[in-house]
């Protein structure tokens, strides 16, 4: 589905924000929440929507995908650029589209942004649709880049052992992002590769999946490693239990919540406790599926279902 209107968006600090629509002009609206941070919004997202129903705005987020400058450049600073900037830029846009309300729909890192949006302006919010369910606390980062070793412990080795000798019993991703600052460009592009390989690693369900082809291209391995190492070594500018907290005041918000019980990456607790506090939110456990192979199909089911609702 090619979008029927696309731009830049002027959001501040000399960013342009990439935004596209597609569907039905007159359909009910939803915005794509895209992972990473970094991973940027391709049009494979449209096949969770039926188009003759949905109006769907994709967008990159700032320093990423289409949107510019993009990260990938070492040269471009990471200082305006965290989650109260993304939130900031996700209303702005809403306001430029002209659209009074919108479901988020988003995964992964997708789901700590929707929510840490629709906390601040649930108002703006029809419906919250989110999978790979996280949140990005310190202790969910922790849990991705030291506990996970417990799972995957010949890779993960290997990636604690990217770091210097005296930072490997800390914190693993302030380490690889003060080596994405490193004076020397090969310690950085080496860093990020280290990163990419461990993020391949405990995303997969199966060692028998195919690697993920966009860590071959070297601007996105840069565009990722560095935005994924910056927001995780701040816990994403969200207090401890913030979003937790936050959901409580959603029960005018309807929300379902689509989790793999096979999903190492980001463990099923998050999203079992975000259920259990946020009133008129469903958890589906889809049982046979991991971070994002083999929810497709539920996902598609759940907002076909929110399509009725107005």
């Amino acid at each position: 589905m090619d979008p029927y209107d696309k731009g830049m968006l002027d959001v501040g600090d000399g960013n342009l924000v990439y935004w596209e629509v597609a569907g039905n002009p007159a359909g009910k609206p939803a915005v794509v929440v895209h992972g990473g941070p970094g991973s940027g919004a391709g049009p494979g997202w449209y096949r969770h929507f039926d188009l003759d129903t949905y109006k769907v705005v994709l967008f990159d987020q700032r320093g990423c995908g289409r949107s510019t400058p993009n990260v990938g450049d070492w040269a471009v600073s990471l200082d305006a650029n965290t989650t109260h900037h993304l939130v900031a830029d996700m209303e702005l846009l809403r306001e430029h589209l002209g659209i009074g309300k919108w479901m988020l729909f988003g995964g992964s890192w997708g789901a700590t942004l929707g929510l840490a949006y629709a906390v601040r302006h649930p108002e703006r919010v029809s419906e919250v649709v989110l999978f790979g369910v996280g949140t990005t606390t310190r202790r969910e980062v922790e849990w991705i880049t030291r506990e996970m070793g417990r799972v995957f412990p010949e890779e993960w080795e290997r990636f604690r052992d990217g770091v210097p000798e005296q930072d490997r019993d800390g914190n693993l991703a302030d380490a690889y992002a003060r080596l994405m600052e490193h004076p020397d460009l090969a310690v950085r592009e080496k860093a990020a590769v280290d990163w990419c390989e461990w993020e391949d690693r405990h995303v997969q369900l199966r060692s028998a999946l195919e690697r993920d082809p966009r860590y071959d291209d070297r601007d996105f391995r840069v565009t990722f490693a560095r935005l994924v190492t910056h927001y995780w070594r701040h816990a994403a500018w969200l207090g401890d239990d913030e979003l937790l907290r936050g959901v409580v005041g959603l029960g005018h918000v309807p929300g379902v919540l689509v989790h793999g019980r096979l999903d190492v990456s980001t463990a099923l607790e998050t999203a079992w406790k975000l259920s259990r506090a946020w009133p008129g939110c469903e958890l589906i456990m889809v049982d046979d599926a991991g971070h994002g192979p083999g929810l497709a199909d539920t996902l598609a089911a759940v907002t076909g279902r929110m399509a009725k609702q107005t």
